[in-house]
């Protein structure tokens, strides 16, 4: 009996368990901090991609899943900071429009979201574009130049866990 208590205690604390909706602000803000911890979305895309942002000084990435509909993007705010290409907010949308020349709309269904974190065969970041499980707009060219960083922030998706039985508010 205390062995079957332990091990209810035990699931009851998994992160799945606990997450809310997945890709709500929560998340971001999630996705946001692991951003910057890897060097490769930091680094490599500190160059040429973080300095196309119209001046402003930042770039936006907003995502939602198909299921839930782009008004429950979540949005992360890129900014270049000394050479790096940082995340300095992810959470809910701001009211800013975004431009198809810098910013991203990203979208998939969560099983294609979760293909791509995982980098299964043809879920890779060129795989998902050609295929069409990841949509997007914004600038094409400069994603296509910038395939291993992408693919690393697809990777996130993956790895910051969320309920996809709900949508986020």
């Amino acid at each position: 009996m205390q062995k079957t208590l332990g091990l209810l205690a035990g699931a009851a604390l998994t992160p799945s368990v606990w997450a809310g909706a997945y890709q709500d602000a929560d998340w971001a803000k999630q996705a946001c901090d692991a951003w910057n911890k890897s060097e490769t979305l930091t680094g490599e895309l500190g160059g040429d991609w973080a300095a196309n942002n119209g001046g402003r000084g930042y770039k936006v990435i907003r995502l939602y899943r198909d299921k839930c509909g782009p008004d429950s993007a979540v949005q992360l705010t890129i900014s270049a900071k000394d050479g790096k290409a940082m995340c300095t907010y992810g959470g809910k949308p701001t009211d800013e429009k975004l431009s198809d020349d810098m910013d991203y709309l990203m979208h998939a269904t969560y099983d294609d979201w979760q293909c791509m974190g995982r980098s299964d065969w043809g879920c890779g970041a060129m795989g998902a574009m050609m295929t069409g499980k990841l949509k997007f707009e914004g600038p094409k060219g400069e994603a296509m130049s910038v395939m291993g960083p992408f693919n690393s922030f697809l990777q996130l998706m993956d790895d910051i866990p969320g309920d996809p039985s709900q949508c986020p508010n």
